[in-house]
């Protein structure tokens, strides 16, 4: 049996001993979003560090524990804080809670995010659906020995970003009166925030947000034949565009302030899903 396959099933074999919750669908909470985990019903709450194989938070925002229970009607288990490239961990690393919770069931998953906006139309605050990406971390989370039972070894990307939770989302929000943009999403490494002169040429290439998360995740994800949405919440524009210096304090006092509208978006999204 490969290492993996025995490292993820002694995880999923722990969160089973824990809870009987079979998720239907995955959040991975980006950058101070985790606010939603409070309207959770009935919450199972796991500290990462408790559940075998699993990486350790340390970015401020990210609690650090895996949340399983009900809302809007549909079962999940919460990804309240990710792992990111930037603290050192290797993109196995961050891409294995997704796999855990792929085999605990959950069959969709939303994935959100802090992100800078390039896009000059778009304004701080506002939340943009994911409509593609571009991976400028420049590694591939699937690279080295490949497992068969986790999925295929060339995955398709041409839609990463499932067209019909895109199309409900773009719905919901007219719907909620929540302002949506769609756009491309770009992660660098990290932890640098970008210079001006990078993000003119990430906006040459294509990009509308720049962040340093979420493409690994959905590669995994996509790998396992899992639907994704992703949702970026513009927390700052990018750097150059205004003369200002970039701060992690304005991306956690921004998504504070956007959060009553991010749940509500989340939570209206969910009880449309079919899962």
């Amino acid at each position: 049996m490969q290492k993996m396959l025995r490292n993820l099933r002694q995880s999923v074999d722990y969160i089973h001993a824990v809870t009987d919750i079979q998720p239907q669908v995955a959040l991975i909470l980006g950058s101070g979003l985790g606010a939603l985990v409070r309207d959770i019903k009935n919450p199972v709450k796991i500290s990462y560090e408790n559940i075998p194989h699993f990486p350790m938070a340390t970015v401020e925002g990210h609690a650090g524990e895996l949340v399983l229970g009900s809302l809007c009607n549909k079962r999940i288990v919460t990804m309240s804080g990710r792992f990111h490239f930037y603290e050192g961990h290797s993109l196995a690393d961050i891409t294995y809670p997704v796999r855990v919770m792929k085999l605990l069931g959950a069959a969709s998953v939303i994935v959100t995010n802090a992100a800078g906006a390039i896009n000059r139309t778009f304004k701080v605050g506002d939340l943009m659906l994911i409509s593609d990406h571009i991976n400028n971390i420049k590694q591939d989370p699937l690279r080295g020995e490949h497992v068969d039972d986790l999925g295929p070894r060339f995955v398709d990307m041409t839609y990463p970003y499932d067209r019909d939770l895109l199309a409900l989302a773009e719905r919901v929000g007219r719907r909620e009166g929540i302002h949506i943009q769609k756009g491309v999403y770009l992660a660098s490494p990290g932890p640098s925030y970008e210079t001006p002169a990078e993000i003119r040429g990430y906006a040459m290439i294509g990009a509308d947000a720049a962040g340093m998360s979420t493409i690994p995740e959905v590669i995994v994800a996509r790998q396992m034949s899992m639907r994704v949405l992703g949702i970026s919440c513009m927390t700052n524009m990018a750097a150059g565009i205004l003369e200002k210096s970039l701060s992690h304090a304005e991306v956690i006092e921004t998504t504070r302030r956007v959060k009553g509208d991010f749940i509500r978006f989340i939570k209206a999204i969910l009880k449309e899903m079919k899962v």
